[in-house]
């Protein structure tokens, strides 16, 4: 694949799943600099009286970053949010002005996707730049 976002910045949302990885592969593959790669994670919403809840975001991003170095990933930006996926991966691409986003379709069925909706269809609709969607091999 050619390098066509050399100066733009690409975010892939990472839930440390094989698909995810493979999102973050095809983000490296399309820059040539690697620091324009901006990893978000999006974390359920949980009461903050919650005994986990002051070091949770720390402990996920050292456990991200542990994951992405231990596939072969050099060390990137991880970015930890708090809520509703969508709405929090479209307002961190419009925050740092992203060029595009990158992520995968899960490959759920087309009932499935009828009846619960999906994160990635919603991110195509309300995001302000390009989403490429990967499709798992089957």
């Amino acid at each position: 694949m050619s390098v066509w976002m050399s100066d733009r910045i690409v975010v892939v949302p990472l839930d440390m799943s094989e698909f995810s990885l493979k999102a973050l592969g095809t983000a490296k593959d399309l820059t040539s600099d690697l620091s324009q790669i901006r990893i978000v994670h999006v974390l359920p919403t949980i009461d903050t009286a919650s005994l986990h809840y002051e070091h949770r975001n720390d402990q996920t991003r050292a456990a991200m970053s542990a994951f992405i170095q231990e596939h072969g990933f050099p060390k990137m930006d991880i970015t930890i949010r708090e809520g509703d996926p969508v709405k929090q991966i479209v307002q961190f691409a419009e925050e740092i002005t992203a060029g595009l986003i990158v992520m995968p379709s899960h490959g759920r069925g087309m009932l499935t996707e009828m009846l619960l909706g999906s994160t990635t269809y919603s991110v195509v609709r309300r995001a302000s730049c390009p989403v490429l969607i990967l499709k798992p091999k089957k």
